[in-house]
């Protein structure tokens, strides 16, 4: 058995980016561009444009959204020249997080990225200081009650690499990066469809925060994401319920 509320904490960051749909379409078109423009504008070709372009879907973003995104990666249509950058600190506890932008403007970015980790009790650190506590793969989560000798027989078949069940009943998948796709598309064949599914910087360990420590971090991560040039976060914390 493995995970600590694994089910709870990632229904809990559905919820919230539900919640910010609009924030999210911006994201999902900056994720696109990239994509597009380090792969070329066929997902068929480009699996990291497919996953980008599923996870936008996921969100309802228009199509016509997903297809301009798309086009300015491709040059076809002019755009805002963007590039990745990641930032790594500490948040309450010591938890570690991971912040990866896109931005068109890194000074501003950084700045912005500091202040919301030493307004709310974080530490914004240097390059790769908490890297080493991620693995960089991809991961799906199925619900509670899914049949897990089955999924597990499939997940091996498909080439995943470890499917393990969580304390909540939930089945995680665990495959290389840049057999997500493949793995996915396999155990969707099979009938198994993922609740939550990416390529993602998955945590070695965790770090579980209860009470005032959760309140406190759950702010510092809010603030973090709720900032433009913000994609992902990845942090060793779970919030104890």
């Amino acid at each position: 058995m493995a995970g600590h509320s694994k089910w709870a904490n990632i229904q809990h960051r559905k919820g919230r980016q539900d919640e910010k749909r609009g924030a999210a379409f911006s994201r999902m078109a900056k994720e696109i561009t990239v994509a597009a423009k380090m792969g070329g504008g066929d997902a068929g070709f480009n699996p990291r444009l497919r996953l980008a372009v599923d996870k936008a879907k996921g969100v309802n973003m228009p199509k016509d959204k997903i297809d301009n995104a798309i086009k300015k990666g491709t040059g076809e249509l002019e755009g805002v020249e963007y590039v990745e950058v990641r930032y790594e600190g500490y948040g309450i506890g010591g938890a570690a997080i991971m912040v990866d932008c896109v931005t068109d403007n890194k000074v501003r970015t950084v700045a912005d990225v500091r202040h919301a980790f030493s307004k709310h009790g974080g530490n914004l650190g240097t390059d790769g200081c908490v890297a080493f506590q991620f693995k960089h793969c991809g991961q799906m989560v199925f619900a509670p009650g899914t049949d897990e000798a089955a999924l597990m027989d499939a997940a091996i078949e498909a080439g995943a690499e470890d499917v393990a069940s969580n304390e909540d009943g939930s089945i995680e998948v665990i495959t290389a990066a840049n057999d997500f796709m493949a793995v996915k598309d396999a155990l969707e064949a099979a009938g198994f469809k993922p609740e939550f599914g990416e390529v993602t910087m998955k945590p070695e360990g965790e770090t579980v925060l209860a009470g005032d420590d959760a309140v406190r971090m759950q702010k510092l991560l809010d603030a973090l994401e709720n900032l433009d040039d913000v994609q992902e976060i990845y942090t060793t914390a779970v919030m104890d319920e």
